[in-house]
């Protein structure tokens, strides 16, 4: 569905130099892009198509060189075939008498290279320029090399014999001015292995055959059968598929046709001229991608060049260009720029076409197709059909040029240039009566064109409507045309001095004020055209080429005017070209900065920003760049449109860019990130970013981030965009290469849908876009929060009026919330946007905007100490609410009836048991109206209860809602469940046969045990009697969590008593010996208490439950010896200590375990109580030095293992630098560097022993020293950390170098340590050895100094590379390692030890 324009024109003169001379052949200079032209007086013309002032070449053939040569043509000859070639930059010349002659345009120098019989009819060189065909006036082919070599000879027309030819011969022995081969066409396929022939004498009956040749031998490959061809218009389609060809079918069909040949000769389609039988095809040309087809035709009083093009199976006309008069007219594509065509008259006007596909989808999603004098129109939102198909068709009086179409409000009308000059408007009736023209076919009658320009070369472009009733056009003329009509321009007129865009000639813009003076006479649903006249008219003079022409989408009689270079001024209705006050118009509405280069399609568009209507416009050129405001968005775009959401209250603002590219994506683009948000600008594709880059776009300049649009792999290779339906349907609909239109719903637009429904409280809307497009129904309950739904459920239930919907709603509820994981990446607007998640809760954030639901405020904000909603409540709460509805609002029906079964069944817990509750109510109403038949009727309104529960075994799993009915203690129940979900009778009758016999509380028990629903299986059974205490009590201990429940329930204080007693076994057996104690001592069971406090450790306790059980002297001291080595077991030899000292009155064995526990002072204080000092003494002063000696060979071992961590941190950070600047000097990037690179650093360092603390000198002496020296301290730090970090450090691991970093932190003196070792100092000062402790002191200094430099030197380092940058990615642990944090406090050391 596109339609082909003309967006840009422009024209130049052959200066001849006869007045009756003609221009006869052509040929074009692809690399210097010059046209040449052969005329009647033997003079080659060359202009310039490029240049902005035609540079004219010229040379005379006939003429009489400089030094003295005859001429090379005589008066008499004629100029008959033109060819440039490539290779040799110069023209090949044939003539009627045979003569070839080589012309260079550059030197001017001409050469004949030779001469052929019967002289020449046609030249045409070989694609690739290496060979040469020329067809002689005697029938024959020759084949020439750039040597002018012949390789072969053959006849072209093989019907006729020398003979024939010869017979043309004229008296005065110069042939082939008679010859019955008046016209010859040769043609090459594209890849120059194949050329065609059309144009002999033909048969007797005038038949012609097409012959195909081969290249290389000349040899005949294939003919077509004996056709009457027209005018041997004839052309190889470029990509080799066809050869096309004119035929005269006057006789058969009134008009002629062009035929179609495969290479076989095999004739495979065709297509009617549009015409009268006077209609003859002078020529057939392809452009260079074999896309459009070219027919010169003319008629008896004018001459017109038709575009065709192929899709689905069908030839459209797409343009048709007419020129007045007799005079001869030629055609010609350029050879690489397949939109750009060249028409030419015989006496020197050349006109230059540039084209452009466009789309044929316009406002409302109407497709309007160009197809000749038909126009085929199609709602896509009431019938998606493909053109030639149509909903209806609209028939012109000529081929249509151009279409302009509007709909504002109820008014819609459609504006025709045709190609005869004049214009057809047709006014449509509302589109809700547009089913009544489906299939219908309605004829135009002509607009007056009143005061329209008409100038020949001279059409109206880029039709655009500013209003119902205003229409602007583009009319293109040079600067001597004008002339023609200075004198209807005198007061018509107003000239605008733009800078020129770079083209020659000027543009008229032409607005016409029309108006129709029939409006009475229109049928309601019918179309009309008549009556329609311009009112007035204006005209504006722009010194520039016109590209596109847009209206403004927000204001009337308003059009944005894009010119030659790319720049964009505005145009304003009855005043023209708004050019002085642009920057006031940039503030108010717009920015109209214009494209970097000039872009065919044009698109503005309105758009919010910060809550102001604004237009943004959009631009597409030649090279696939997709730019807006002097930006480009995308350098590979092939096909583009916009998507307005139904949300909000202007519908035809435009929230989503939808485009194409090269590599067969569909991306959807957010206007909100285009506009305000990240922007991927693209390079111009010479290394330079475009115009504007740094410049920001309203005020900011990023990067579109990923994720905030889709990109979709389009299935058909070469798809294009051709429209968007808006609104609720967001649909992209695309064309493929074959013709046929594709529907795709893109997940984001049909989910911004949803939610602008949502926004708008149109649940049916909602509901129907979610079943339709197979969205997670949760959406509608999580887009706007389910609080807010709750609320908002009675409205819910009563705009979907569809139970069965309803019920599929409830039965697709999660807890999940969709909005943050299924559709986390798709970005909706106003998704709970004030509310903030917190672990498990859910609160309201405390901004000044409530959560609403479309325009109403549903949920206030929560204020602190409101209640706290939990997230686990959405399906309960949403359920819960939809029932509420159902029951209350809805009329009672079996439909009804299910859906609140659904909703009970779908619960989170399942609520069976109501569900069961609510059938049984159901079975006992039919019994009872079965038994009562004055209410036999009431029943029917009611759901049947064995519907009913089939319906609950199909929503649950059987064997849940068997457990269920037995939960209501109904064996009758239980029964029907299980004879519906077929369970086998022999597997539930038995059981149920055993329950009927019981005592009802036992059958509760039994019921409840098998449903693990212990504390009712409990308040059974205790209600059974005494007789079953002990199966109570069997079930308390069975289930621990019974034990307060049991105590609530028996008040007797024996079986209170038992109870407790059982408890506390349990919580001995769970080693919570305390609280075991407690129990038994609650039961006077003091001798289990005094065993509980014993496994506890809880000496105190013990020795007090030791008092309650009033032992004896000596059963108190066993009592206490036991404790004492039970401590000491533990770990606890201090308080072991206490209890020697206290009860057993062991002084000596109470200091060993102070010296155990390290507590010196104390041991020396019980020494000198109990007179043992100088013993005691002696004993202190052993162990310290020993304590100290080892110690001192720990911080030994300590600085030896501090320098080898450090030396190896700094050969593995020198590693990494050193790979990192070769990386760095080849030009990548560490990042793409895999980390095991970096840490590929030899671990042959020798020492490297202290990765494994194995080998230490002190490791094997220092045992008893492990609760509390320094040294065993630092151990157990290096440990933990070992757990925490996954274990050793491996040499060359890519974790290494942070690892030795950590390991070095890890290494300090803890307060602990540091607390211990002054205790030690103190001690070992008082017992006189000064020397010992000023060792300890200093090892432990160094100890201390070289840990705290390491780590500060490793610091340094780390906080140098972040400083810098080339720490990379590396360096995000830096500030993680710092959080350690070390100390440099000596506070633990003496002063009077240190060194002066």
């Amino acid at each position: 569905m596109k339609n082909l324009k003309v967006f840009s024109e422009s024209r130049a003169a052959v200066n001849l130099q006869a007045e009756s001379e003609e221009l006869l052949v052509s040929a074009l200079d692809v690399e210097q892009n010059r046209i040449f032209f052969a005329s009647s007086a033997n003079i080659i013309y060359g202009i310039n198509l490029s240049a902005s002032q035609e540079m004219q070449w010229t040379i005379n053939l006939c003429l009489q060189s400089e030094l003295g040569l005859p001429p090379i043509l005589e008066a008499e000859d004629r100029i008959t075939g033109l060819d440039y070639l490539i290779e040799q930059e110069a023209l090949i010349v044939g003539t009627s008498t045979g003569d070839l002659v080589l012309v260079v345009p550059t030197s001017n120098t001409v050469d004949v290279v030779g001469k052929v019989e019967g002289g020449v009819k046609t030249i045409a060189s070989s694609p690739d320029g290496a060979l040469l065909i020329v067809a002689t006036g005697f029938g024959q082919l020759l084949a020439m090399t750039q040597d002018w070599d012949v390789l072969y000879e053959v006849s072209y027309d093989l019907d006729n014999n020398l003979e024939t030819f010869m017979s043309g011969t004229r008296a005065d022995g110069i042939s082939g001015l008679s010859s019955p081969f008046s016209q010859v066409r040769v043609s090459w396929r594209g890849d120059g292995k194949y050329f065609a022939t059309l144009g002999c004498s033909g048969n007797s009956e005038g038949l012609q055959r097409l012959r195909i040749w081969e290249r290389e031998s000349g040899t005949l490959h294939s003919s077509s059968e004996p056709k009457d061809f027209m005018e041997a218009a004839m052309d190889w389609m470029p990509s080799g598929a066809k050869v096309a060809a004119a035929c005269n079918t006057s006789k058969t069909k009134n008009c002629a046709s062009v035929a179609f040949f495969e290479r076989n000769g095999l004739e495979r389609g065709s297509f009617d001229i549009y015409g009268t039988t006077e209609a003859k095809i002078e020529m057939l040309k392809w452009n260079c991608n074999s896309e459009l087809l070219a027919a010169l035709v003319r008629y008896d009083e004018w001459s017109s060049i038709q575009i065709w093009s192929f899709s689905n199976y069908h030839w459209y006309l797409k343009q048709e260009w007419r020129y007045l008069g007799k005079n001869k007219l030629m055609f010609a594509w350029d050879p690489e720029r397949p939109m750009r065509a060249i028409c030419w008259t015989a006496y020197g006007l050349v006109h230059l076409l540039t084209l452009c596909w466009s789309s044929a989808v316009y406002d409302a999603s109407i497709a309007i197709v160009i197809d000749g004098v038909n126009v085929l129109v199609t709602p896509l939102s009431l019938s998606l059909v493909p053109p030639p198909m149509s909903h209806f068709n609209i028939m012109f009086q000529s081929a249509v040029q151009s279409v302009a179409f509007t709909s504002r409000g109820l008014e819609s009308h459609l504006a025709v240039g045709l190609s005869d000059g004049n214009l057809s408007i047709v006014k449509f009736p509302n589109m809700n009566m547009w089913d009544q023209l489906e299939g219908t076919v309605y004829e135009t009658v002509n607009v007056d064109p009143g005061s329209l320009i008409k100038i020949e070369f001279g059409d109206l472009r880029h039709l655009t409507w500013l209003d119902p009733y205003v229409i602007l056009g583009v009319m293109h003329c040079d600067g001597d045309q004008t002339s023609l009509y200075s004198d209807f321009i005198s007061n018509n007129w107003r000239k605008c001095p733009l800078m020129s865009g770079g083209n020659n000639g000027v543009s008229i813009l032409v607005e016409m004020e029309l108006v129709c003076n029939n409006v009475e006479e229109v049928e309601p649903g019918c179309l009309s055209s008549s009556g329609w006249v311009v009112k007035s008219s204006m005209h504006t003079v722009i010194e520039s080429s016109v590209v596109a022409i847009a209206a403004n989408p927000m204001t009337r009689c308003e059009a944005f005017i894009q010119l030659g270079n790319g720049d964009i001024v505005s145009y304003m209705s009855k005043e023209g070209i708004n050019i002085a006050p642009a920057e006031l118009y940039k503030e108010k509405r717009s920015n109209l900065k214009g494209f970097l280069s000039y872009c065919p399609w044009m698109y503005p568009i309105p758009v919010y920003d910060y809550g102001k209507l604004k237009v943004l416009i959009f631009g597409l050129d030649e090279d696939g760049r997709l730019q807006v405001n002097g930006q480009v968005i995308c350098s590979t775009c092939t096909s583009f449109s916009f998507y307005a959401s139904a949300a909000g209250k202007v519908q035809e603002v435009v929230t989503h860019l939808i485009y194409t590219t090269r590599q067969d994506l569909l991306i959807v683009a957010n206007i909100d990130e285009i506009f305000h948000g990240d922007v991927h600008y693209e390079s111009m594709g010479n290394g330079q970013s475009p115009v504007g880059f740094g410049n920001k776009l309203q005020g900011e300049n990023k990067l579109i981030r990923e994720g905030n649009h889709d990109e979709l792999k389009v299935w058909e290779r070469g798809a294009k965009l051709i429209g968007i339906i808006n609104g609720d349907e967001a649909a992209v609909i695309l064309q493929t290469v074959r013709g046929n239109l594709e529907v795709i719903y893109p997940r984001k637009l049909v989910l911004l849908a949803i939610a602008g429904a949502l926004v708008d409280k149109r649940f049916k809307d909602a509901v129907s876009l979610v079943r339709q497009h197979r969205i997670n129904y949760n959406i509608i309950v999580d887009y706007c929060g389910w609080q807010s739904f709750v609320e908002a459920a009675s409205e819910f239930v009563r705009k979907i009026n569809n139970l069965s919907h309803i019920t599929e709603f409830v039965c697709a509820l999660k807890h999940e919330n969709v909005m943050e994981t299924l559709y986390k990446d798709i970005l909706l607007p106003n998704h709970q946007d004030n509310k903030i998640e917190c672990g498990s809760q859910i609160f309201l954030s405390n901004t000044d905007s409530p959560l609403e639901f479309g325009n109403q405020t549903i949920i206030k904000r929560l204020e602190p100490g409101n209640e706290i909603v939990s997230k686990n409540c959405k399906v309960r709460a949403v359920l819960e609410a939809v029932r509420k509805v159902l029951e209350e609002e809805v009329s009672k029906s079996p439909a009804r009836e299910l859906c609140i079964l659904t909703t009970l069944a779908c619960n989170d817990p399942p609520e069976l048991e109501e569900a069961l509750k609510r059938i049984k109510k159901w079975r006992e109403t039919e019994i009872a109206s079965t038994m009562n038949e004055v209410d036999g009727g009431l029943h029917k309104l009611n759901l049947s209860a064995e519907e009913a529960l089939k319906h609950l075994l199909w929503l649950s799993e059987p064997d849940a809602v068997f457990h269920a009915a037995l939960g209501l203690y109904d064996l009758h129940l239980a029964a029907i469940v299980a004879l519906n979900s077929q369970r086998d009778p022999k597997e539930f009758l038995p059981f149920l046969q055993e329950l009927e016999n019981m005592p009802s509380p036992v059958m509760c028990y039994t019921i409840d045990c098998k449903l693990c629903r212990y504390e009712s299986a409990l308040k059974n059974i205790a209600a059974a009697g005494d007789a079953y205490f002990e199966e109570c009590l069997q079930l308390m201990k069975s289930n621990p969590k019974l034990f307060a429940l049991g105590l609530d329930i028996f008040k007797d204080v024996g079986k209170r008593a038992v109870i407790l007693e059982a408890w506390g076994d349990h919580l001995f057996s769970e080693e919570r010996f305390e609280e075991a104690a407690m129990a038994y001592c609650s039961t006077c069971s003091f001798q289990k208490a005094l065993g509980s406090f014993r496994a506890g450790g809880l000496w105190k306790e013990a020795l007090t439950m030791a008092g309650m059980l009033r032992l004896t002297t000596d059963e108190v001291s066993s009592l206490a010896n036991d404790l004492c080595e039970e401590l000491q077991a533990l770990g606890k030899p201090a308080e072991a200590a206490k209890i020697a000292l206290g009860y057993c009155k062991d002084v000596q064995g109470a200091i060993n375990l102070l010296l155990t526990a390290r507590e010196w002072l104390e041991a020396l204080r019980i020494g000198f109580l109990y007179d043992m000092g100088e013993l005691v003494k002696s004993q202190v002063k052993l162990a310290a030095i020993e304590c100290a000696n080892l110690l001192i060979l720990e911080y030994e071992e300590g600085i030896e293992k501090v320098g080898k961590y450090l030396a190896r941190y700094l050969a593995v950070r020198q590693r990494r630098l050193l790979l990192a600047a070769k990386l760095e000097m080849e030009g990548k990037a560490k990042e793409d560097v895999d980390d095991d690179t970096f840490s590929e650093t030899s671990s042959n360092i020798s020492g490297m022993s202290a990765y494994t603390l194995g080998n230490s000198k002190a490791s094997n002496a220092s045992g008893n020293l492990s609760t509390s020296s320094t040294g065993s301290h630092v151990r157990t730090r290096i440990r933990t950390r070992r757990k925490v970090h996954g274990g050793k450090i491996r040499a060359g691991s890519p974790g290494e170098e942070f690892a030795l970093v950590e390991h070095l932190q890890s290494m300090v003196l803890s307060s602990r340590a540091q607390e211990e070792l002054k205790l030690l100092l103190e001690a070992l000062l008082l017992l006189g050895e000064e020397d010992v402790a000023r060792k300890l002191q200093s090892f432990a200094a160094r100890y201390q100094s070289c840990q705290l430099a390491a780590v500060k030197d490793a610091e340094d380092k780390l906080a140098e590379e972040q400083a810098d940058g080339t720490a990379g990615t590396k360096n995000k642990n830096a500030d993680n390692l710092k959080k350690l944090g070390v100390s440099d406090t000596l506070c633990w050391q003496w002063e009077m030890l240190s060194p002066p």
